[in-house]
């Protein structure tokens, strides 16, 4: 009897599969680096709140480490200050392949509408339209920020950020008291109960001196403040770019400190581990490409986003660099001999919301990144589907390099699903498959993340872009 007892503990101890939280299987110098990593993560989702931001921040951060602008072994692009590439040199050309990593930086919000300023009640509102896949409720009756930039006729830009120092004002949008919602908000759906229309931000109170009679003395109060520190007019909102976003640092969560929450780690949590594993890379065997995109939140549109062509135009450069002359045939042939990463998020399953996980399939928060096969909804529409031999490849090289990850889809087959740029990056012909840590409260204001997934998503950034064949 203890003979079979023994058998199948042996069975069970080679044949199952085992998932162990990341933090068990830290060392202590682990665990050290993956501190140092969160603090300067906090530091980076602090300063970085609209896809402007990000690319800001990422080329200082790229310039201090010695990348430049010029082509060379180490070098960096800039398209229309919402999208950045990265370039590595490998010890192979680009010809013989690329090992691509691609995330967005465009995260949900409110922006401004081109003519958002009005006054009603002796009160002055801005109006906003919401950018992606938001719960409305979540962004009222909180402190918000605005961030972003005014293009003056003459070219003239001019960058605001109103909300973060702890001297600034900050703005909100009014919710309604319980005493009087009961059918106003009580008896809609959730999804119903604030229109769209009413996200409009308080910005005013204070009336300019004048006679009672005179009209929109609030608005033309908040006018004359803006004029007077950004010498702007109210036309001038025409060609503004201003995003109303969650205001304040990004923070530890728990007594612990295991988390991570903030606006907007969709998907600058992969973005940051991306460039983190781009700036710790040593002499890889192949040349490395990170694109950090705009738009991925509203489908990928526009010529910042994964359907425009920006992609093909950054490997034609990177084979000029090395003397090839590149025609259609050759970009194709580098695409076909590439592989590549959509980085991004996916959702970390919630003890108390367990009716639209799978527990057998999604991912664990605190367990190590998560590979996902494929993304789409009901019937896997609107994915890319990884092959068995590039997931294969995978876990092999993240067995040699010691990445805890975990394989996971996103919620029950019908109960909703979501989309990456990997399909997009699919049609070029490379692999691809999507590969971020798990998230929770996502897509709302406060996101929230372990620190041990921050950790391994880097891990397996650096495993994959320092890879061979």
């Amino acid at each position: 009897m203890a003979r079979k007892k023994d058998e199948l503990k042996e069975l069970k101890e080679n044949l199952t599969l085992k998932r162990k939280p990341v933090w068990d299987q830290l060392s202590q110098k682990e665990k050290k680096e993956a501190e140092t990593l969160a603090r300067d993560y906090l530091k980076f989702l602090s300063q970085a709140k609209t896809e402007r931001e990000c690319v800001e921040v990422m080329v200082e951060l790229l310039k201090k480490r010695g990348f430049t602008e010029d082509p060379s072994p180490y070098c960096f692009t800039v398209f229309r200050d919402k999208m950045l590439a990265v370039m590595v040199a490998g010890k192979k050309p680009p010809y013989y392949g690329l090992r691509i990593i691609a995330t967005h930086i465009d995260s949900p919000r409110l922006d401004l509408k081109l003519h958002p300023l009005y006054e009603d009640l002796d009160m002055a509102f801005l109006k906003t339209h919401y950018y992606g896949g938001i719960k409305k409720y979540h962004w009222v009756a909180r402190p918000l920020a605005l961030h972003g930039v005014v293009v003056k006729p003459d070219g003239t830009r001019v960058k605001i950020a109103i909300g973060e120092d702890p001297k600034d004002p900050v703005f909100t949008i009014c919710d309604l008291l319980p005493h009087l919602a009961r059918k106003t908000q009580g008896d809609k759906k959730l999804s119903e109960a604030i229109p769209g229309e009413k996200l409009n931000v308080l910005v005013g109170g204070l009336p300019l001196v004048g006679q009672e009679e005179d009209k929109d003395r609030i608005k033309l109060s908040i006018l004359k403040l803006l004029n007077e520190k950004y010498g702007l007019t109210e036309e001038d909102f025409v060609s503004a770019e201003l995003e109303v976003v969650p205001a304040g640092p990004a923070v530890e969560v728990g007594l612990d400190r295991a988390f991570i929450g903030s606006y907007g780690q969709d998907d600058r949590i992969c973005a940051f581990s991306a460039l983190a594993a781009a700036l710790a890379l040593k002499e890889p065997l192949y040349s490395t490409l990170l694109v950090f995109m705009d738009k991925e939140e509203i489908g990928s549109d526009g010529n910042t986003g994964a359907k425009s062509r920006f992609l093909e135009k950054l490997v034609y450069d990177y084979l000029k660099m090395y003397g090839v002359t590149p025609g259609g045939d050759t970009v194709l042939e580098t695409f076909l001999r590439s592989k590549a990463v959509s980085g991004d998020v996916t959702a970390g399953m919630d003890p108390h919301y367990m009716e639209v996980h799978e527990k057998l399939n999604d991912a664990r928060v605190g367990y190590g990144v998560v590979l996902t096969k494929y993304t789409g909804h009901g019937g896997k529409y609107m994915a890319n589907d990884a092959h068995a031999e590039y997931m294969a490849w995978l876990r092999r090289i993240f067995s040699e390099a010691g990445v805890v990850y975990q394989a996971a889809s996103m919620g029950k087959v019908d109960e909703g699903g979501g989309g990456t740029v990997a399909k997009y990056l699919a049609s070029y012909g490379l692999d691809i498959v999507d590969l971020g840590p798990p998230i929770l409260s996502m897509h709302s204001p406060f996101e929230v993340a372990h620190k041990a997934d921050l950790y391994m998503t880097y891990r397996a950034y650096l495993a994959f872009l320092s890879a061979g064949d």
